[in-house]
């Protein structure tokens, strides 16, 4: 038996990626599931209801993540999160200016393409302009200041900068028994304190915040083991199949964005491949317009005016870059890397929390003014 036999196939790893995708965006669709919209609820009307689908989310996720860990069936340290390189400055400017970039936006980048499925024209564009920003902060002009201003403010974190990793080295635990207490410390707290209120057990509310948590749970299992290569055969280096990163991978909505724009124009090179990150946007993007159109809630949405337009061109443009110079968005960092318990993905979490809320806050002072 040979050192593959136990993965599957490329277009296998591609089809579960997009299934998963695909109920992503169709919960999200029924349930209204928004993480710029939980900030939003929070400031406006002091309604906790989605930022607990939120951390509903990031429990389940925590929970399952390291359970999968504990059993050996992913290895958590072989994701894009744990590494020993905390570049604290990159993770908080990221953080803001995608906070800031998704309420100019209206909505961060799972939403957009959740939009785009339900026929949002505005958020076409934003797609698209999200996807460009991005893409030139991996690769172009503003890839060089990412690399040689932002990512140069960094510690190095022996051992890996997750907390499990921080327990051992400041207690000594066993790496098992760090590991069980930070994800029932962290998960399980976060359970409790959504599940206490009884109000919020409602179907739409539990539905999206544990079908997003298993959903960023199952991504890991399909990529982190059933596409889990021991032993490429071309190679003969591990390998997992059909990520753009080499590493495992789950929900994130940024880079895979930019991975599909540049499909799309370099479509006749043969070594372009679908990836499991380009697979994920389709999916999110048809199974938001399966609901849409099941449901007849699918319209046909353009810009309202040219401030309409701009400030959305604008935090598109936040996005690509704060998503990328943060390694993920609101999803990609706050559910999936918060998962790991990676320490720079609870950082850029509460940079996103708090771009948000100065956007929000910001657009509220000017709404007053604008009145007086």
């Amino acid at each position: 038996m040979d050192a593959a036999s136990n993965a599957l196939s490329h277009d296998a790893i591609l089809w579960l990626a997009f299934a998963a995708a695909f109920l992503f965006g169709l919960i999200g669709q029924r349930t209204h599931f928004c993480t710029m919209g939980a900030i939003s609820d929070i400031v406006n009307m002091q309604d906790w209801s989605r930022m607990r689908q939120w951390l509903l989310a990031i429990a389940v996720a925590v929970l399952g993540s390291a359970a999968l860990h504990a059993l050996g069936l992913i290895d958590l340290d072989k994701s894009i999160y744990r590494g020993a390189n905390f570049t604290w400055l990159a993770y908080i400017v990221g953080g803001l200016t995608f906070g800031i970039g998704m309420v100019l936006a209206s909505g961060c980048g799972s939403k957009t393409l959740i939009r785009v499925g339900g026929g949002n024209l505005k958020s076409l564009v934003v797609m698209l302009v999200l996807a460009i920003s991005a893409y030139v902060t991996m690769r172009g002009i503003l890839g060089v200041f990412r690399v040689n201003v932002l990512e140069q403010a960094a510690i190095t974190l022996d051992g890996g900068q997750d907390l499990p990793s921080l327990l051992e080295a400041a207690l000594g635990l066993a790496p098992s028994t760090a590991l069980a207490l930070s994800a029932l410390v962290l998960g399980g707290g976060l359970l409790a304190f959504v599940l206490a209120r009884r109000d919020f057990w409602t179907l739409d509310n539990l539905l999206a915040g544990l079908g997003t948590g298993l959903l960023v749970v199952a991504c890991w299992y399909v990529s982190g083991h059933l596409g889990y290569l021991p032993e490429d055969p071309e190679t003969l280096e591990e390998a997992f199949i059909a990520t753009n990163s080499g590493r495992m991978e789950s929900l994130t909505f940024v880079a895979p964005q930019a991975y599909t724009m540049e499909l799309l124009m370099f479509w006749s090179d043969a070594s372009r491949k679908v990836t499991f990150a380009i697979a994920s946007v389709l999916g999110v993007i048809c199974g938001s317009a399966a609901y849409a159109l099941g449901s007849r809630s699918f319209r046909w949405e353009g810009f309202r005016d040219a401030e309409d337009t701009a400030n959305h061109l604008i935090g598109a443009v936040l996005m690509g870059f704060g998503g990328v110079t943060a390694m993920g968005c609101s999803v990609g960092q706050g559910i999936t890397g918060i998962s790991t318990l990676a320490l720079g993905s609870l950082l850029t979490f509460a940079a996103i929390v708090l771009g948000g809320w100065l956007a929000l806050k910001y657009q509220y002072w000017r709404l007053m003014n604008s009145e007086a």
